[in-house]
């Protein structure tokens, strides 16, 4: 099962979106881009929604039927691991294996010692086409990066083996998944961690790294563009020598998490993936819900009321809201608008203030931060939220499609 050179993961908490962010792809393909959709919904999202994948394939399928697409797509079991694999086995046939947790856990003596062994074979150095530095392999080296990554591996090892038991090898599409940690992987360690991926024979098409720099949820990348750039095109040029000289999938590619939003790297990584004609993987996810506050917002009468509240209660409960995303988002309190302030907004304004137009002068990132972990409390309003959904159905529509396609697609494949 292959996932094609390009693909896109479109998130949709309420799985309302999946027409609109299709047809946003449809229109990439239409200008000679051929983008696969990947639905991708995580276990903790479900969990806060009340949703079960069941309804995110549902989602997909319908959409696929609907918009007569004729490509390949995926539902994506996000960010799994074995203690919650088993409620995505029967809907996915993508499945993100998250071992960030298990980077930098002991290894068992025997385990460091066949690796250092099995390195043996790369000799001194490693000269990889395009990059200017060898790897220069030594004891210390080989037990740095061991102690870093082989625990995880292992662990993503045996996460797959269970899922290939149960669906057949080839029968789904692999990725492991390091980004939700605080320190980047260099492309040395990325090479070594696509070693053991090879060592433990795990299909992987796409590998998710942790890159240099902020990837905050729903916003613009913040970090040394130059140093990203790269990094990035490093990490291209190790993946090409390690499908090589390893024996991994030959479309094997980098993905990149928390992808939406940051417009300032796009062009960057559009043209490293033009220049050594490389695949790539993005993974969206808040993004459309973000879109269809947005879309309520500029509906006016009911649709705005809701906008305002899902905003007034999300202030009220910020601490709560945003403990499970610490890690990927930055909120200066100074810059929140206060309640009162935002019940006297217009329909446009809140739009324009929650939109994410780089200069637009009302464009305030820590309002869009706190509304994109706020889907919380529209999940609380259960069919007063979804029921407006459908009633301004062709706004919020036009908006999602107007954010992956404008926004996105166009920056990222340079359209």
């Amino acid at each position: 099962m292959e996932l094609g050179k390009y693909s896109f993961g479109v998130g949709d908490r309420f799985n309302r979106q999946g027409e609109a962010q299709l047809s946003a792809l449809i229109m990439a393909t239409a200008e000679g881009v051929e983008v696969t959709p990947v639905w991708n919904k995580s276990n903790r999202e479900h969990n806060i929604v009340h949703s079960e994948p069941e309804g995110t394939r549902i989602e997909a399928d319908n959409a696929v039927k609907n918009q007569g697409w004729e490509g390949p797509y995926f539902v994506d079991a996000d960010h799994i691991n074995l203690s919650n694999v088993d409620r995505f086995i029967e809907y996915c046939n993508f499945f993100t294996l998250d071992v960030a947790m298990y980077i930098g856990n002991e290894s068992p003596d025997a385990n460091v010692a066949a690796f250092k062994a099995s390195c043996a074979s790369l000799g001194d150095k490693v000269v990889i086409p395009g990059i200017e530095e060898p790897i220069v392999i030594t004891d210390t080296l080989l037990e740095e990066v061991a102690g870093k990554y082989l625990a995880a591996i292992k662990e993503a090892g045996k996460i797959y083996q269970y899922i290939e038991e149960i669906k057949g090898k080839g029968n789904f599409v692999t990725e492991v998944s390091m980004d939700e940690v605080e320190t980047p992987q260099t492309p040395v360690d990325i090479f070594f961690i696509l070693k053991m991926i090879a060592d433990e024979k795990i299909p992987a098409q796409t590998i998710a790294p942790k890159f240099t720099g902020r990837f905050n949820k729903g916003v613009d990348y913040v970090g040394d563009v130059e140093q990203f750039a790269r990094e990035f095109e490093q990490d291209v040029l190790v993946i090409d020598y390690a499908v090589k000289q390893f024996g991994l999938p030959a479309d094997l590619k980098l993905s990149v998490h928390s992808g939406s939003d940051k417009f300032t790297i796009y062009p960057i990584m559009a043209e490293i993936i033009k220049k050594h004609d490389k695949g790539i993987h993005v993974k969206t996810a808040g993004t459309t819900w973000l879109e269809e506050v947005i879309g309520l917002a500029i509906s006016g009468d009911e649709g705005l009321v809701v906008a305002k509240e899902i905003y007034t209660k999300a202030l009220a409960r910020k601490e709560e809201l945003c403990a499970p995303y610490a890690d990927v988002i930055d909120i200066d309190d100074s810059k929140l608008p206060s309640a009162e302030e935002v019940e006297s907004w217009p329909g446009e304004k809140f739009g324009n203030t929650l939109r994410h137009i780089p200069g637009h002068p009302d464009y305030n990132p820590n309002f869009r931060q706190l509304i994109h972990v706020g889907y919380k409390v529209a999940a609380e309003m259960g069919e007063r939220y979804t029921g407006l959904l459908e009633k301004y159905a062709d706004v919020v529509g036009a908006c999602v499609e107007e954010n992956i396609y404008e926004r996105h697609l166009k920056r990222l494949f340079d359209l």
